[in-house]
């Protein structure tokens, strides 16, 4: 796969005050994350360390941080890339997360109240107004606010750490193939939502968990086509 030409940040990261390291490997991160770089795609050192105006040692220190994370893969001789995951994790992934996001809606459809559903009347016509806009980086600040809306709502706070912990594990599954995908996510995201404002628990149960397992099949699906 070929790796794509980089586009310098307005502010190179040498530049910045932050710990270089920190600063690094949150900026791959969310570059990987928001699918700027796809799944088989080269990180290559001497690029990403000339495109932030850093040296090469923090740029290595975050590439191994973000592969103990799972989100990068570093071999012998091919260097790192962005993990792929195979068609049977993607499975066990979707599975495991769509029955706790399925309990996490339920929960939230069942202890929503009237000031928390204002709150997520909100997030819905944020979201879709990201959608109309077509700003994805909004649309990706949306789909947080939805996570940590649900989470705060249901209460539990052992699902929460649970799914906090299990979000950060299925991160590469979750991380938009295109555009497309991603105005596809909120809009799922917000029929959850409006499941959740009517006090569905059951509805809101299912459109979570089928959330996940379209989520996972739409990464399978780009990873073919790659």
């Amino acid at each position: 796969m070929t790796t794509r030409a980089l586009t310098p940040p307005s502010l190179k990261i040498g530049q910045q005050h932050s710990p270089l390291f920190a600063v690094i490997r949150d900026t791959l991160r969310t570059r990987i994350l928001n699918g700027e770089f796809q799944p088989g795609e080269r990180l290559i050192e001497d690029k990403l360390s000339t495109e932030m105006a850093v040296s090469r040692i923090p740029v290595r220190e975050a590439l191994r941080a973000l592969a103990a994370e799972g989100l990068v893969t570093i071999e012998p001789r091919r260097g790192a890339y962005v993990s792929v995951l195979s068609d049977e994790e993607a499975y066990d992934m979707a599975e495991v997360r769509a029955a706790l996001e399925a309990l996490n809606a339920k929960l939230a459809a069942e202890k929503r109240d009237a000031n928390t559903i204002e709150m997520l009347k909100r997030i819905i016509d944020e979201g879709m107004q990201a959608v109309a806009d077509n700003d994805n980086p909004r649309m990706m600040q949306m789909n947080d606010r939805f996570h940590e809306a649900l989470a705060s709502i249901g209460g539990n706070a052992v699902l929460a750490d649970i799914m906090r912990s299990l979000r950060d594990r299925t991160a590469l599954l979750f991380a938009p193939s295109g555009t497309r995908r991603i105005q596809q996510n909120w809009k799922e995201h917000a029929e959850i939502l409006s499941a959740v404002i009517a006090g569905d628990a059951d509805r809101a149960s299912k459109l979570a968990g089928q959330h996940v397992r379209n989520t996972a099949h739409a990464y399978t699906e780009a990873k073919q086509e790659r």
